[in-house]
């Protein structure tokens, strides 16, 4: 957890940087787009069938419009965290490259490219990872409703999981040759990012800085200057 932390730190440091701040501006304006068609598209289609069973009356569709949106709101960490890792997969690479190169130029002039079809490969890994392992925990989260707390903090932990997975392989794939995290480093990776995307505000920040932490976790694992 130390070295995570370290990390944490570093990447906290990366983000005024102009080319930082470039892609994060891109990266998040490219989500908050699709999220809102996202949410526009489930609402339209969710009252377009509602209209065409008619089951509800004028009123009651315009009540269940509402309550639509409010499930809408409600899943929105979920909805965010699904568009945000597509779409910091898609500049993965960019990020991944502009760390290196500031901070570690021996790795970086030894990494792969990556490309764009292995960028959009590993964001819809990430995706299918995401709700995949979302819905196999469904079960736990409705059980766990009854306490209160306990269905957000496993959510938390499941999704730390999967986020540790997910950056992992967003740095690997430009350095095939080094070794996988082991299960400590990687835990302690997903963990620090799945607990930015729950603070608001920073939650626009947690994919980038998720990617650059894992960035500085690789390298300081190998010894590579810094």
């Amino acid at each position: 957890m130390a070295r995570a932390v370290h990390a944490f730190l570093l990447a906290l440091r990366d983000l005024p940087d102009p080319r930082v701040l470039r892609i994060l501006a891109q990266s998040v304006a490219l989500t908050l787009l699709l999220l809102a068609a996202v949410g526009a598209a489930i609402f339209f289609a969710a009252r377009r069938g509602l209209a065409h069973w008619n089951w509800l009356d004028t009123a009651g569709q315009d009540m269940a419009g509402v309550l639509i949106v409010l499930v809408i709101i409600a899943g929105s960490w979920l909805l965010f965290r699904a568009v945000a890792i597509v779409v910091v997969g898609l500049f993965a690479d960019a990020i991944v490259a502009d760390v290196e190169g500031r901070h570690y130029p021996g790795a970086a002039e030894r990494a792969v490219d990556v490309g764009w079809r292995r960028n959009i490969g590993l964001a819809l890994a990430s995706l299918v990872r995401l709700i995949g392992g979302n819905l196999l925990a469904l079960p736990v989260y409705i059980l766990l409703l009854v306490t209160g707390i306990g269905t957000p903090v496993f959510a938390l932990l499941v999704n730390a999981l999967l986020l540790g997975r997910d950056l992992e392989a967003m740095v690997l794939a430009r350095h095939p040759d080094r070794p996988r995290f082991d299960r400590s480093a990687r835990w302690s990776l997903g963990l620090l990012s799945a607990a930015s995307f729950v603070v608001p505000v920073a939650n626009l920040l947690a994919p980038i800085l998720g990617a650059a932490m894992a960035v500085h976790m690789l390298h300081l694992r190998n010894g590579d200057q810094k």
